[in-house]
C-alpha cells in the first residue's frame, strides 16, 4: 500500500516516540544508568531505613539472644520476595536470605553484625546518661544499623535487575554475636557461603570510607579457662579446700606479668566470668574469660600457647585442676583490593550526607558529655585506607570470611566521631537523623557497588585473582 502525505503525518509522532522509547531503554541498560536507578531507589525508601535501624534498636540483644531482630528482619526480607533459610550453621538466630533473578548471574552476598553490648542501653538523641531499661542491653557500637544499608541496597538493586533481566543472586546474612567473635566462623566452617562470589560487608562508623589489604587491628581467640577445685568451710576448714578462684587469680596476675615482655602489637584482656558463690564457701569452681589478640596468625597463635602455659603453672600453684573452652576466634582482618577501589569510586560519587545546624550541635554535645574535642560530624571524606600496621587493637570476625572468598567493607557514617566505642555515648546517636542519613548515604554506595559486580564480569574475576 502506498502511503499518503497525511498517513506519513499520523505515523511520524509514533516512529519517534518508539525510536524515543527504545534509546530510553538502551541508556537505562548502561552501569551509569542503573546506578542513577538505584540510587533514586534507595533515596525512595529512605523511610523504610529508618523503620529498620530504629526497630534493630529499640530490641537491642546480645549474641546469640538476637531473636526478635532475625525475627524482624527476615520477616521483613521474606515480605520482598527473598527466600529464608533460618538456624544456619547450627546458629539459632542465624540465617540467610537469597533472592535469584534468571539464570547464570554472579552470587553476592551482603552482611552485617546484629548483636549490642551489655549495660549499654541509652535512650537515643539525648546527649547524657538516660538508659531506656537500666541495666539492659543496648546498641553501644551501632549494630543496628548495618542491617539497614544492606537492605536498602539490595531492594534498590533488586528491582533493577528485574527492568533489565540482569541475572544472578543476592544473599544477605547477619553477622550474630559478633561481639563474642563467635558466628561467622561457624558460617565458614559449614559452608554457608558455598556458591558466592563475592562478599560485601558493612558496619558503622563516623565516615564513608573502605580498604583493602591488611586492616588496621587485630586477630583473636577467645577463651574461658574453667578452674576445678575442692569446697570447705572458710573459716572451720579452709585446709581441706582447693580454691579454684585462687587459680584464677593467680593466672590473671601471670599474664599481667607477662604482657612486659609481649609484642607492643598485642591486645589482651580478661574478666572473671566466675568467681564462687559466698565468701564462706572455698570456691570449687572459677572461670577466667580472656581475649587474647594479636595483628596475625603465628603471633595470636604464640600469646594463646603463653595462656595456656600461665595457666597450667596457675592450677599446680594451687593444687586446682583447669580445662579451657574456646568460645570463638576472628582471623585478621585483610579486605580485596579490586572490589575495594571499585568501591572507593562509588564513595567519591556520594559523599557525606550534609548534615544540619541541630545534628552537628547534638554530635558536638554528646562529644562534650564524654570529654571529646567538640568537633561534630565529619563534613570531608577520608581516603580509601591501604595496608595497616597499626596496632589498634580492634577485631571483627569478618576476617574469617575475608581469608575465605573475595570481601570488601564499607564504613558508613551513622555515629559520632570522638566516643568510646563500646560504650552507652556510642548508642545516643543510632536512632536519629544521624543514623538514618548515614545509612541512607552507606545504602547508595553499596548498592552502586553491586551494580559494578553485576555488570562486570571482569571485576568478579580480578577479585578473585
Amino acid at each position: 500500500m502506498t502511503k499518503t502525505p497525511r498517513m506519513t503525518s499520523r505515523l511520524l509522532p509514533a516512529a519517534l516516540a518508539l525510536a524515543a522509547l527504545a534509546s530510553s531503554a538502551l541508556a537505562a541498560e548502561t552501569p551509569a544508568a542503573m546506578k542513577d536507578q538505584v540510587i533514586a531507589g534507595v533515596e525512595a525508601r529512605k523511610k523504610l531505613g529508618q523503620e529498620i535501624v530504629d526497630s534493630v534498636f529499640s530490641f537491642g540483644e546480645l549474641g546469640f539472644q538476637e531473636v526478635e531482630t532475625s525475627r524482624y528482619l527476615t520477616e521483613l526480607l521474606e515480605k520482598n520476595g527473598f527466600k529464608i533459610q533460618r538456624g544456619v550453621a547450627g546458629l539459632p538466630t542465624g540465617w540467610t536470605a537469597t533472592w535469584t533473578h534468571g539464570t547464570g548471574g554472579p552470587t553476592i552476598a551482603l552482611g552485617s553484625d546484629i548483636d549490642a553490648l551489655p549495660q549499654a542501653s541509652q535512650k537515643p538523641g539525648v546527649a547524657y546518661r538516660e538508659p531506656l531499661v537500666e541495666g539492659a542491653p543496648g546498641h553501644g557500637e551501632g549494630h543496628n544499623s548495618g542491617q539497614a544499608v544492606n537492605i536498602l541496597a539490595a531492594l534498590a538493586l533488586k528491582d533493577v535487575m528485574v527492568r533489565d533481566n540482569i541475572p544472578g543472586t543476592l544473599m544477605l546474612w547477619p553477622g550474630v554475636a559478633e561481639e563474642l567473635v563467635a558466628g561467622k566462623m561457624f558460617m565458614v566452617r559449614d559452608g554457608v557461603f558455598k556458591g558466592v562470589d563475592a562478599v560485601v560487608f558493612t558496619h558503622v562508623g563516623e565516615n564513608l570510607q573502605t580498604s583493602w589489604g591488611a586492616y588496621s587491628g587485630s586477630g583473636l581467640v577467645s577463651v574461658k579457662y574453667n578452674f576445678h577445685g575442692e569446697a570447705a568451710h572458710a573459716a572451720g576448714a579452709p585446709w581441706r579446700g582447693r580454691s579454684a578462684l585462687d587459680g584464677v587469680m593467680l593466672m590473671g596476675m601471670g599474664w599481667d606479668m607477662k604482657r612486659e615482655h609481649l609484642r607492643t602489637q598485642q591486645r589482651s584482656h580478661y574478666v572473671i566470668s566466675n568467681g564462687g558463690d559466698q565468701p564462706n564457701v572455698v570456691p570449687p569452681e572459677a572461670s577466667a574469660w580472656f581475649f587474647v589478640r594479636e595483628t596475625d596468625f603465628a603471633h595470636i597463635a604464640q600469646n594463646y600457647a603463653v595462656a595456656n602455659d600461665i595457666a597450667d603453672g596457675a592450677a599446680k600453684m594451687t593444687a586446682t585442676t583447669v580445662t579451657r573452652q574456646v568460645i570463638g576466634y576472628a582471623a585478621p582482618r585483610y579486605f580485596n583490593r579490586p572490589l575495594a577501589e571499585a568501591m572507593d569510586a562509588n564513595v567519591r560519587a556520594v559523599g557525606l550526607p550534609k548534615w544540619t545546624e541541630p545534628e552537628q550541635a547534638f554530635a558536638k554535645a554528646v562529644q562534650t558529655t564524654v570529654g571529646a574535642k567538640p568537633e561534630g560530624l565529619a563534613t570531608t571524606l577520608k581516603p580509601m585506607m591501604g595496608p595497616s600496621e597499626d596496632p589498634n587493637g580492634g577485631s571483627d570476625d569478618i576476617g574469617d570470611v575475608a581469608w575465605t572468598l573475595p570481601t570488601v567493607m564499607l564504613v558508613y557514617p551513622s555515629n559520632i566521631p570522638g566516643l568510646p566505642g563500646h560504650h552507652w555515648s556510642n548508642a545516643m546517636a543510632m536512632a536519629t537523623p544521624i543514623a538514618h542519613d548515614g545509612v541512607v548515604a552507606g545504602g547508595k554506595v553499596v548498592a552502586m557497588t553491586l551494580v559494578d559486580m553485576f555488570t562486570r564480569p571482569e571485576l568478579i574475576t580480578q577479585a578473585k585473582g
